[in-house]
């Protein structure tokens, strides 16, 4: 018996299509939510044929999971691929603005952080094995719990009678979402608890909602972990900037931890119910040097305070102020009103005598010694200048040599 060419040309196709299955599922709007609950960890590559970036990644991604399959072929992973030309709805239920983005689903929950990292096979891999580690640090003593526990870091103690109980399989199932934010640690008790340790304050907050609901459970977690105020480094800077708020940066020296407490407990008081509308982050006034220079500050005038709207930079007019009941919030009602903007020319012509002065007084690159005979240098002030210091944030933001950047009439 011989089969015909045709016959065998189709078998090696169903071969193959069923090999590149089991490499990475496509996920569509009727199987998505499937298979993301089915699985512990679900990484998903949203990808659009028409970007180059996205041809180079996707055999990439799909060797990454066929070689995790094979390593671990007991692990509840999956490897998944979104056509995004094909199902648009994913992207915009995963506010997808970007090709290739990729996310990772811890038990059925969207981790906040995306994966930026490199894009081969072995790193794709490691991160896929990272996420399938339990983020719950065990102790059977208080001794040994106080000798692992870093103070400088938000930490969730829990103690639980019943390690089958709702309640924590809730907390295991947050823990895994939120390790990168929070240090958590479990141990045995007669009673159920959990409580958050303040690195600020070394405060003790102790949960008092119902353990078993899970929604519950997630706010107060998330509210803890992530913190009003966060730290704004080279390394996360990108994936801040697509929050798309507004940023409040305290440029500081990092030297100074008081004046942090200050300006936490202003944005605290203040800008409680902001979270929605600006982002209050700390930056070290040493390695953003730049946006300082911009708003014709150094390191010596530290601390600083400004917001980057992404169009514009507009500084705190009075450091002195800051605490006045009033003032800051006042600062971030005045940005959304188009008050700063307004102001800004109103009283252009000061500014720009000051920042001509500053200039001239600070030429570029005089903390790192006088350009070269000849060497080019960017003009210490642009002629005509009127509107108020472009934002400096901007600039980075995801990178078009890394990624297919979505304009918004295209969303």
């Amino acid at each position: 018996f011989r089969m015909s060419p045709v016959i065998v040309v189709s078998l090696l196709l169903s071969l193959w299509v069923s090999n590149v299955d089991a490499e990475a599922k496509y996920l569509s709007m009727d199987n998505h939510e499937q298979i993301i609950n089915d699985n512990q960890v679900v990484f998903v590559a949203f990808c659009a044929d028409w970007c180059p970036f996205s041809r180079r990644l996707k055999p990439i991604f799909e060797e990454a999971g066929k070689k995790f399959k094979e390593d671990h072929p007991g692990a509840s992973a999956v490897f998944g691929i979104v056509d995004s030309q094909a199902h648009p709805a994913l992207n915009d239920k995963y506010f997808v603005n970007k090709y290739p983005t990729m996310k990772v689903f811890v038990n059925g929950e969207l981790v906040t952080k995306e994966y930026r990292s490199t894009r081969s096979v072995e790193a794709l891999t490691a991160f896929v094995q990272q996420q399938l580690q339990t983020a719950m640090h065990e102790f059977s003593s208080e001794d040994q719990l106080n000798a692992n526990l870093d103070k400088s870091k938000r930490n969730i103690i829990a103690r639980f009678a019943d390690s089958t109980s709702i309640g924590y399989s809730n907390l295991k199932k947050m823990s895994s979402i939120l390790k990168e934010e929070c240090q958590f640690y479990i141990g045995k008790a007669a009673t159920d608890s959990i409580v958050f340790l303040d690195p600020d304050t070394n405060d003790e907050q102790k949960f008092t909602g119902d353990l078993s609901n899970y929604e519950f459970i997630k706010q107060w977690l998330t509210d803890k972990c992530i913190p009003l105020v966060r730290e704004v480094t080279f390394e996360n800077v990108e994936e801040l900037t697509e929050e798309g708020l507004p940023f409040l940066i305290y440029f500081r020296d990092i030297d100074r931890k008081e004046d942090d407490k200050i300006f936490v407990d202003v944005v605290v008081r203040e800008l409680g119910d902001q979270k929605a509308s600006v982002n209050a982050l700390l930056a070290d006034g040493k390695k953003f040097a730049h946006p300082l220079r911009h708003l014709g500050k150094t390191a010596k005038d530290l601390p600083v305070l400004a917001i980057d709207s992404f169009q514009h930079m507009f500084m705190f007019p009075d450091m002195s102020q800051l605490t006045v009941p009033g003032k800051l919030r006042q600062f971030i009602m005045d940005l959304h009103s188009g008050k700063l903007h307004k102001e800004f020319h109103e009283t252009m012509d000061q500014k720009m005598i000051d920042l001509a002065k500053f200039n001239a007084e600070n030429p570029e690159g005089h903390e790192h010694g006088a350009a070269k005979d000849g060497e080019a240098r960017p003009p210490a002030v642009k002629p005509g200048h009127t509107s108020p210091p472009p934002s400096v944030f901007k600039e980075l933001k995801p990178s078009n040599k890394r990624y297919s950047i979505l304009q918004k009439t295209e969303l």
